[in-house]
């Protein structure tokens, strides 16, 4: 059986829910012959790479997603690539504020191994609203991404990163894009398969 490491984060930013925690754990814990392994990150910036690094060694999946929310988008978003840049318009978990630093001593910018454009092309055809992202940011999403992608370059084990709009039950008082949370968990469960087929 195949296995999938899939995260999403907890609330940060002063919010009380995160719709990439929220659609994970919609998640079956079996999609056909797939494992699913369901697991919340910290908004931490210095903790991320432990945390992945911590997962990747107990689980030895064939595959990792990891899922932010993006408040302000409207579609699904699968990123291509991540950047060795932390910043932030706010603290972190931890109360942490970086304005402009590297994550680490590494690679400029790591690309996920993930397929893509395919994975937005079955979000597409399935009528979820989707399109490839050119950019993380520079928050705890990127910086997610980027530790990784360091983690699991010498390693065949396929990984990347997806941001999810809030769901329409937090964006109801703020009146921003949204898509329901069901269609949010039903794209992940496309991105799993897309990814093993």
């Amino acid at each position: 059986m195949k296995k999938i490491l899939i995260t999403g984060f907890e609330p940060f930013g002063g919010h009380t829910r995160n719709a990439s925690w929220e659609a994970v754990q919609g998640l079956p814990d079996c999609l056909g012959e797939i494992a699913v392994f369901k697991k919340q990150l910290p908004v931490e910036y210095d903790r991320v790479a432990n945390c992945l690094k911590q997962l990747l060694e107990e689980i030895k999946p064939d595959a990792v997603i990891c899922v932010g929310q993006a408040g302000g988008r409207c579609a699904i978003t699968p990123e291509k690539v991540a950047i060795n840049w932390k910043a932030g318009k706010i603290a972190d978990n931890a109360g942490i504020k970086y304005d402009g630093v590297s994550i680490c001593d590494g690679a400029d910018a790591y690309f996920a191994t993930l397929p893509v454009e395919r994975i937005v092309s079955e979000l597409q055809n399935a009528g979820i609203p989707a399109a490839v992202s050119y950019t993380a940011g520079t928050y705890v999403c990127n910086c997610a991404m980027y530790c990784l992608l360091r983690l699991l370059k010498s390693t065949p084990v396929k990984g990347g990163f997806l941001h999810v709009p809030y769901t329409c039950e937090q964006a109801a008082s703020i009146n921003a894009p949204s898509l329901p949370l069901s269609m949010l968990t039903h794209a992940l469960e496309i991105a799993i398969q897309t990814i093993f087929n």
